[in-house]
């Protein structure tokens, strides 16, 4: 990934220590916006950009701890994990698996161009002045929860199911960070002008909440509208990084201008492979929705990365296909994988 699109919405490696009661990462006005909506105290694993702008969005009750530490079970709230795909692991390493049901993980895949979804399960109550604070549920003894929340892009399905976190709830986050403190600017395009940040789930309320408390948009959608969008999103990295990649130096801009046919061709591909294989309808009018959305990124370059989390989830439906003697679903994307020789 390049150093453009990385320092625009990255998760950083390196994390820092910081408790937002000292005051260091919160400014006055999130603040005072947080205060008035009642956003939920959290942990917050990475002191990145996204790290840094979700502390900032907090009530100055949020804890901010460093790569490798270990979340502490005793504090009451859910856990924001800002780590790139490939950390999870061990991330989860180094939290007890009593707080997995506290967890919420925002995992790096691109900036604006990425989104990032945030995928949670629930956390508890969190007792602030006497109050529980709007979003927390009490545990009732004996009761299981799944609290894990992911906040990043990509398909994160085979590695949930791999850790046994087979229902997670999330919230695909289409917003940009340009420098580490600087407040998010919110994702909107000319066909989605009321911005494209959505959240599913029991707890889509209480991220919305403190995203919104940081001046972002982020509406609630029911299970099955928030699986399309979030697979549009993976169709968008997926096309545009392939196609750009055939055409070195293209951006996500020229891809849209000067290759919408080889894009939008792809873009039809992976769509009813998508659909077939999840059992489901994307609205009509995806090609321009996609296109719409590059244009508002249109300098982001593009590169086929994190094949494992993006593209690899297409070739694997190809495997698949071919394991059983079908036909291939995805034929130009596998044609072109192999042009540039990824596979």
């Amino acid at each position: 990934m390049s150093s453009a699109v990385a320092g625009l919405f990255s998760c950083s490696p390196l994390w820092s220590r910081t408790s937002s009661i000292s005051g260091s990462r919160v400014s006055a006005k999130t603040s005072s916006m947080a205060s008035s909506t009642k956003v939920v105290p959290a942990i917050i694993v990475g002191g990145g950009r996204v790290g840094t702008a979700l502390l900032d969005m907090g009530n100055g009750r949020d804890l901010m701890i460093k790569r490798g530490e270990a979340v502490p079970s005793g504090f009451p709230g859910p856990v924001l994990v800002c780590t790139r795909n490939d950390d999870l692991d061990a991330v989860l390493d180094n939290t007890p698996k009593s707080r997995w049901n506290d967890q919420i993980l925002f995992k790096h895949v691109t900036p604006l161009d990425r989104g990032t979804v945030l995928q949670m399960i629930r956390y508890y109550s969190v007792e602030v002045n006497g109050e529980d604070e709007e979003g927390g549920m009490s545990k009732e003894d004996g009761e299981e929860d799944e609290d894990l929340v992911f906040f990043q892009n990509g398909m994160l399905e085979p590695w949930l199911h791999s850790k046994g976190l087979n229902d997670v709830e999330q919230v695909l986050a289409y917003f940009a960070v340009s420098k580490l403190g600087e407040p998010p600017v919110d994702g909107k395009t000319d066909t989605n002008p009321e911005g494209l940040t959505a959240a599913y789930g029991k707890w889509a309320s209480a991220v919305a909440t403190r995203l919104q408390a940081g001046g972002l948009s982020c509406k609630v959608l029911d299970k099955e509208a928030f699986q399309k969008q979030m697979l549009e999103k993976l169709i968008w990295i997926c096309a545009f990084m392939l196609v750009g990649a055939r055409h070195p130096g293209a951006t996500v801009g020229v891809v849209e201008k000067e290759y919408r046919s080889e894009v939008a061709s792809l873009i039809s591909e992976l769509a009813s492979a998508a659909a077939a294989e999840k059992g489901l309808l994307f609205e009509e009018a995806m090609v321009e929705r996609l296109c719409a959305y590059s244009r508002a990124v249109a300098h982001f370059p593009t590169a086929v990365k994190e094949f494992k989390w993006r593209n690899g989830w297409f070739y694997s439906l190809t495997q698949q296909a071919i394991t059983e003697g079908k036909p291939d679903p995805c034929p130009l994307h596998t044609e072109w994988l192999k042009e540039l020789k990824i596979i």
